[in-house]
C-alpha cells in the first residue's frame, strides 16, 4: 500500500531566534520612546532629545545582548552538564537508564512491553539522544545558542529604538510626546502582529499585548517627566 502523507508547517524551530528578535525589538521601541516622551515630557531641547535617544539605544543595544550572550549561556552550560552526567550514567549503568526510559514511554500511555521495546531500539540506536530529548527535553530546535540570540537581540534593539529615535528628531517641537508615542504605538502593534504571523499564533492578541505595555510604560514616563521637569 502506498504511503500518503500530507505537508506539515511547524514553527518550533524557530522559538530561538524569534524569541530574541521580537524581545529585543520590543524593548528598543518601548524604551527608546519612553526614555524621549519622558524628556519631552520635561520640556527639553531638541539637542537633550538627542543625546538622550542616542545613549537609550546604544546602552540600550549593548545591555540587550550582553544580557542575553550571557542568560543563553548559562542555560548552554546546565544543558552541557546535564548531558555530560547523562553520558556519564549511560557509560556506568546502562540497564538502570534503559529501565528508566522505559518507565518514561510508559507513564506516557505505552504498555510496559512496548515501552521496553522502545527504549531498547532507541538506546541501541542513540542512547544520549533519547534521553536528552526524554529525560532532559533538550532538543536541536531548542537548544540554547547564546552567539544567535546575543546578535538578534542587539540588532533588533537597534533596529527598534531607531524607529522612535527618529520620529523625534522630525516631529514638530510642540508635539513631540504625542507623535513619539503615537508612532510607537503603531510601530509596536505592527511588531507584535509580524511576530504573531511568523510564529502561527492570534495576531489581534499579540498586538493588543505588546500595545497595552507599550502604552503603559511610555505613560509612566511621561508623568514621572511632567511631575519632576528635568531630564531623566
Amino acid at each position: 500500500m502506498a504511503r500518503t502523507t500530507h505537508p506539515e508547517r511547524h514553527r518550533t524551530d524557530r522559538i530561538g531566534w524569534l524569541r530574541a528578535a521580537v524581545l529585543g525589538a520590543n524593548d528598543g521601541i518601548v524604551s527608546t520612546a519612553s526614555l524621549l516622551v519622558g524628556v519631552a515630557a520635561a520640556s527639553a531641547g531638541r539637542s537633550e532629545l538627542l543625546v538622550a535617544g542616542v545613549a537609550g539605544l546604544m546602552a540600550g543595544a549593548m545591555s540587550m545582548a550582553a544580557g542575553e550572550y550571557v542568560s543563553v549561556s548559562s542555560q548552554s552550560d546546565t544543558e552541557a552538564a546535564d548531558l555530560a552526567r547523562e553520558r556519564e550514567e549511560l557509560r556506568t549503568q546502562p540497564e538502570v537508564e534503559q529501565r528508566e526510559l522505559a518507565a518514561i514511554y510508559e507513564a506516557r500511555g505505552l504498555t510496559p512491553e512496548l515501552a521496553a521495546q522502545v527504549a531498547a531500539q532507541l538506546t541501541a540506536r542513540d542512547a544520549l539522544g533519547a534521553h536528552a530529548r526524554d529525560e532532559l527535553g533538550i532538543s536541536d530546535t531548542r537548544a540554547a545558542r547564546p552567539v544567535q540570540a546575543a546578535l538578534t537581540s542587539g540588532l533588533t534593539f537597534t533596529a527598534g529604538a531607531a524607529l522612535p529615535l527618529l520620529t523625534a528628531l522630525v516631529a514638530p517641537a510642540s508635539n513631540v510626546v504625542v507623535v513619539v508615542a503615537g508612532t510607537s504605538l503603531v510601530f509596536l502593534i505592527a511588531l507584535g502582529a509580524l511576530a504573531a504571523r511568523v510564529g502561527g499564533a492570534p495576531v489581534a492578541k499579540a498586538a493588543g499585548r505588546v500595545a497595552f505595555w507599550g502604552a503603559l510604560a511610555m505613560g509612566l514616563t511621561a508623568g514621572v517627566g511632567k511631575l519632576f521637569g528635568t531630564v531623566v
